[in-house]
């Protein structure tokens, strides 16, 4: 066998069912390549081998049973039945941790497990364990975790993009074939394009929230992170459907044929033609790097030559997504944190007795400056006299933006493709001192949450040695659409020489003596105060 950390899902479902590998093969190997890389990447907060390897001798004994009772027992399997998977660390695994990249959740052990969590188990995955994550998902880095950043594998002195950054990360560095992202304005896209993985956001409501620390309700989103479109749609088969348990989840079958998606390169592409794709000009946003603006109008040219049909559309309503979103989501993220009080779960601080005093003084130590920032300012945007002019209006223009999708698709397009991420992975540290610009980041991911649209970001090559990702757009529910869209790029470009390229500073996790990002992102710092003396005392 292979170096089985290369393998796709898909190929491992192959083997586990021939015999010619077991789940504790699988499992053993990852976890070793994980435990051994994590200082250099931080990509986990916590890696159970334990269990995983218990959940791996078991799914062995489901496989054996259904060896012995015929091809029809093993046809019945779930494709992820042995294999190694990754959850971010907000979905509940009963427990577990569940940090939500915050030290106001240290220590909580979550007492049940999330739906998709229990999914994952009847489907027989294995979980290894928790990613890192901006906290609260509330970032665009994974530099707002509590427990240090994630660095890209591409470049470890890069960001490996956010809030999903631990489990995009995983994947591209060959820790796991598939890892459970969320996405409120693109925490699954964009980590996916600055890593070179697929990732998407389903449909709002496709998969159950239930167990999973909330950010904003009305944007968040469980979706999943493969190396190719193929693992993607198995995991995503795994973890949808109705769930009583969660009132926003909708009661729509769940796709068979995700699980059928063609073997065959040429069989793929064929579904290209006569496919109408648009192309939205209002998504090539000032400041984007040339060269992403380059591959993404390569990788739309080679649909064209594959036969699709591509036009340029307007969605007009965009410019407004950015301001739109950043009203909605801190005004639900102040209403979803509030629990936090230092009283039920999670860090306390009762060494005054005062309970007003306590509670400000646990929120103030537990929750970091990005949390802070966008409570206040979800607060404010709902307070009296305020909720008018900012909240009611901002809910009008996501009502503006969710029609001008509508009209794309009234006009009989089938998909809207466009960059993921007007940049390649920044620096670490880059962006810190600027919200802003870190916020603009996700000009192209976020309008679709607004909307509560699919989309996700596919491979589409390099640009300066770095990931792109192209962003397909779909109706409701036509995750199963997107996903043979992108399994057919996948088909035209099989034999593009950036396909071959493993992330080109992997080899370097290997090294004990490589720097971790914790130790980068202090070094950063000690380098930015030095100066800030320096200029003081000019």
């Amino acid at each position: 066998m292979a170096d089985p950390t290369r393998l796709h899902a898909y190929e491992m479902a192959t083997l586990l069912r021939s015999g010619e590998a077991s789940s504790r093969q699988l499992t053993e190997a990852h976890l070793a390549v994980a435990e051994k890389q994590n200082r250099a990447l931080n990509a986990w907060l916590a890696i159970d081998r334990e269990a995983a390897l218990a959940q791996a001798d078991v799914a062995d004994m489901r496989i054996a049973e259904a060896r012995r009772s015929g091809a029809d027992a093993l046809a019945r399997l779930h494709p992820l039945c042995g294999v190694p998977v990754g959850l971010k660390d907000l979905v509940s695994v009963k427990g577990g941790q569940a940090t939500a990249g915050s030290k106001i959740l240290e220590g909580y052990r979550a007492p049940f497990d999330a739906t998709v969590t229990a999914r994952l188990r009847e489907a027989g995955a294995v979980i290894m364990g928790k990613t890192n994550m901006d906290e609260f998902a509330m970032g665009s880095s994974t530099e707002h975790s509590a427990y240090g950043p994630t660095a890209n594998p591409w470049n470890l002195g890069r960001v490996p993009g956010g809030s999903s950054g631990g489990s995009a990360a995983a994947v591209a560095a060959y820790h796991a074939p598939v890892c459970i992202g969320t996405d409120t304005g693109g925490s699954i896209r964009q980590p996916g394009s600055m890593c070179g993985v697929v990732g998407m956001k389903p449909t709002y409501g496709r998969v159950s929230r239930y167990g999973i620390v909330a950010f904003a309700s009305s944007l968040d989103q469980i979706g999943p992170f493969g190396r190719d479109a193929r693992d993607a749609a198995a995991l995503l088969h795994a973890v949808s459907g109705r769930d009583e348990r969660d009132a926003t989840s909708a009661p729509v079958p769940v796709p068979a044929e995700l699980l059928d998606l063609p073997s065959s390169d040429d069989e793929a592409a064929a579904y290209l033609k006569g496919l109408r794709i648009a192309l939205p000009k209002e998504y090539f946003v000032a400041g984007m790097d040339p060269g992403v603006a380059a591959r993404i109008h390569e990788a739309v040219a080679t649909m064209e030559q594959a036969g699709a049909i591509v036009e340029e559309v307007s969605l007009p309503h965009t410019e407004y997504g950015l301001a739109a979103y950043y009203i909605i989501a801190p005004a639900e993220a102040s209403s979803n944190l509030a629990r936090f009080d230092g009283v039920r779960f999670g860090l306390n601080d009762r060494t005054s007795g005062e309970f007003i005093a306590d509670y400000l003084r646990t929120r103030g130590a537990g929750f970091g400056p990005e949390v802070k920032r966008r409570v206040m300012l979800g607060t404010y945007a709902l307070s009296a006299g305020y909720y008018d002019a900012y909240y009611l209006k901002a809910q009008k223009v996501r009502t503006l933006i969710k029609s001008d999708f509508d009209a794309v698709w009234a006009a009989g397009f089938d998909a809207i493709c466009a960059p993921t991420s007007p940049v390649t992975a920044f620096p670490l540290g880059a962006k810190l001192q600027d919200p802003v610009a870190m916020y603009l980041v996700d000009a192209c991911t976020l309008p679709l949450n607004l909307a509560g649209l699919p989309g996700m970001s596919i491979p589409a090559g390099l640009a300066d040695g770095l990931p792109v990702g192209l962003q397909v757009i779909g109706a409701p529910w036509s995750e199963l659409s997107m996903l043979r869209l992108a399994r057919a790029y996948e088909g035209i470009t099989a034999r593009a020489p950036w396909r071959a390229l493993e992330p080109a500073e992997l080899e370097l996790t290997d090294d004990p003596t490589t720097p971790s990002p914790i130790e980068r992102m202090e070094r950063l710092t000690a380098t930015s105060a030095g100066a800030g003396d320096q200029s003081k005392r000019t």
